[in-house]
C-alpha cells in the first residue's frame, strides 16, 4: 500500500511536470513571440511619433504650439481649448470624428458611452488617447502631457521587450529540464508491478 501511495504521488509530479512543459513550449512558439513582435512594433512606432513631434513643436512665448480645430487655427491656449469644449458640445452621435490637428498629430474625437466622457485620440503612427474634462486648460495640459510622454513610454516598452526576451530565453532553458525524479518512478513502478503479479497468483 505505501509503494502504492509512492508511485501515485510520483505519477502526479510526473503529470504536472509534463503539463508545465506543454504550457513553456506553447509559450515559446506563440506567446513570447508575439509579445515581442508586437512590443517591438510599438517602440518603432513610438520613434516614428517622437521624430513627428520635433517637427511639429513650435511653441510660442506661452510655451503653446498653433492648433488647428475645426479648420481654424488658434495660437492661444485659451481659445484652442474652447474650441474643442465647442466641438464636444456640437458632436450628435459617439463615433469618432477628425477634428483638426495639433503638434503634427491629427485629433480625433469620440464619446466614450460607458465612462461617459469624451475622449480625443492623437494618431500619426499610434493611437494615442486622452480623456477629457470641462476645464479648458487643463485639456490642452493632458494633451500635451501625452504627447510628451512619449519617451517614458517607449522606455517602458523597451523594458518590456528586454524582460520579454529574457523570459523566452528561461522557458527554453526550463523546458529542456527532465523530470528529476523519473528513476525512482521507474523502479517503484517496476517493484508495484512485481508485487502485483504475485499477490494475483496468491
Amino acid at each position: 500500500m505505501d509503494l502504492d501511495i509512492d508511485v501515485a504521488r510520483l505519477r502526479l509530479l510526473k503529470a504536472n511536470h509534463l503539463s508545465q512543459r506543454y504550457s513553456l513550449e506553447d509559450q515559446i512558439i506563440k506567446y513570447f513571440p508575439q509579445q515581442i513582435k508586437s512590443t517591438e512594433e510599438r517602440i518603432k512606432g513610438y520613434k516614428s511619433d517622437l521624430v513627428k513631434l520635433l517637427e511639429h513643436t513650435k511653441p510660442n512665448e506661452d510655451k503653446f504650439s498653433p492648433m488647428i480645430v475645426m479648420g481654424v487655427t488658434y495660437t492661444e491656449k485659451a481659445e484652442a481649448g474652447k474650441a474643442i469644449i465647442e466641438a464636444c458640445k456640437k458632436m450628435t452621435n459617439p463615433d469618432p470624428i477628425i477634428i483638426g490637428e495639433y503638434r503634427g498629430f491629427t485629433m480625433e474625437l469620440s464619446f466614450d458611452s460607458f465612462s461617459r466622457e469624451y475622449k480625443l485620440s492623437l494618431k500619426n503612427e499610434l493611437s494615442h488617447s486622452v480623456a477629457l474634462g470641462s476645464d479648458i486648460h487643463g485639456n490642452i495640459t493632458r494633451i500635451d502631457n501625452a504627447l510628451d510622454g512619449f519617451e517614458t513610454k517607449m522606455q517602458a516598452c523597451e523594458g518590456m521587450l528586454s524582460n520579454n526576451k529574457t523570459q523566452l530565453e528561461n522557458a527554453k532553458s526550463e523546458v529542456e529540464r527532465p523530470f528529476v525524479q523519473e528513476d525512482e518512478l521507474k523502479t517503484k513502478s517496476a517493484r508495484l508491478d512485481e508485487l502485483n503479479i504475485l499477490l494475483n497468483m496468491d
